[in-house]
Order: structure tokens, then C-alpha cells, then sequence
């Protein structure tokens, strides 16, 4: 089954268009190799809580997306808040998700302690915080990449059984 994916870049650069969006193609890259994905919307927003909520709010509620990346405004910069955005429209936390990503990029970059990314469920959906930088993106999606078909199928009511 090839899964419905949305992108949403929080920049404010990015969306004035001062800043090209790498970290969005390494995601898109990254669906369509690994998980089969169809990237059925994306978009770029201001690192602003209102604008990053009522995107992911349409992006599960209207474009029906079976998971949904951001990237960028992860960090501890004072206009960083995709998670605080992200928890204000999840029903459930998937903490696992994010602390392997941490975890896994720590390895390599002992700065990734400091993001502050968040996964979450919203209806059906997943949803994934990614750092901003490319390099981020790739070490966080390598962390995780090869557990999300079995997530989207558990999710989606597709997988019935239990090991």
C-alpha cells in the first residue's frame, strides 16, 4: 500500500523564500524509497504556533494524511515550537519514536540532546517532528524509517494480530 504523506516545513526564512527547503527533499526522498509514500501536500509556514497547527489540523482532517514530517523549529531557539504546535493538536504521545531518533542521532551529534521534538497520533495519523537540517532529517529518519510500516498498519486497523 503506498501510504498518503504530508510535509510541512516550519522556517521563517523558508517561507519568505530566503531559504531553499533541503531537509523537505531528503524527506520526500526518503518516503518514496523507503516506505513506498505518496507526498500528497506539502507546504512551508513561519515558525508560527497558530499557522503550524491549522496546517497539521487540514493536513489529517482534510488531505485524510496517513503521516505527516515536519521539519524544523525543533530547537531552543525562542521561535522554535513545532512540538508545543504538534501537542496542542495530538490525542496520543508516541514518546519511542522520538526518543530512538534522539537517541540514534546522539551518536553522531551530542547536540541532538537538544531537540525537542515530539511524535504523536492525531485521529489516524502519525505525526513526526524532524530537526530542521538536512543532515538531522536523514539521522532521524534512519532511526525510525523501518518501524513505521508496521505503525502505519497498526494505526490504520490494517494490522490485526500481536506476536
Amino acid at each position: 500500500m503506498g501510504w498518503k504523506v504530508a510535509i510541512l516545513t516550519a522556517s521563517d526564512k523558508g517561507s519568505r523564500g530566503e531559504r531553499e527547503d533541503t531537509s523537505a527533499q531528503v524527506i520526500r526522498e526518503l518516503v518514496e524509497e523507503e516506505i513506498h509514500g505518496e507526498i500528497i501536500e506539502y507546504r512551508i509556514v513561519p515558525d508560527e504556533m497558530k499557522e503550524i497547527m491549522a496546517s497539521l489540523i487540514e493536513m489529517t482532517d482534510y488531505y485524510r494524511a496517513d503521516l505527516i514530517f515536519t521539519t524544523g523549529g525543533t530547537g531552543l531557539a525562542p521561535r522554535d515550537v513545532t512540538p508545543e504546535a504538534t501537542m496542542q493538536v495530538i490525542d496520543r504521545v508516541v514518546p519511542g519514536l522520538a526518543e530512538a531518533m534522539r537517541m540514534t542521532a546522539m551518536q553522531k551529534t551530542p547536540q541532538a540532546m537538544l531537540s525537542r521534538g515530539v511524535c504523536g497520533i492525531r485521529g489516524t495519523t502519525l505525526i513526526i517532528n524532524l530537526p530542521g537540517s538536512p543532515k538531522g532529517v536523514h539521522e532521524n529518519l534512519a532511526a525510525i524509517m523501518d518501524q513505521l510500516p508496521h505503525a502505519l498498519q497498526v494505526l490504520s486497523g490494517q494490522y490485526k494480530e500481536h506476536a
